[in-house]
């Protein structure tokens, strides 16, 4: 999971940013992770969740060209930079 903040006036760039990945994950329909991304009730504030997956696609979300390009520039966007915090699920009903 990634959490951090982005100026008031980047919002709709940084969402931008965010739409294009997904756009391109839908086109390419890469297997090897699942990813999610919200934007909290604050309106400046995103989290981004990826679970990497254990398939024969050993593709990453790193290796998305849009991804790529949603990071260059991602700390100038933000009030808060981004921290990566790693997760153990203990449990989830259909979610991932």
């Amino acid at each position: 999971m990634v959490r951090y903040r982005v100026k008031p006036d980047r919002v709709e760039e940084n969402e931008a940013l965010i739409r294009t990945v997904f756009e391109e994950l839908h086109g390419e329909q890469p297997r090897g992770f699942g990813y999610a991304s919200f934007r909290l009730e604050d309106g400046v504030t995103f989290v981004h969740i990826v679970e990497e997956r254990d398939e024969d696609d050993k593709t990453s979300l790193a290796d998305v060209p849009a991804f790529q390009d949603f990071l260059e520039g991602v700390r100038e966007r933000c009030d808060e930079p981004p921290v990566a915090t790693e997760m153990h699920e203990v449990g989830s009903f259909w979610l991932f």
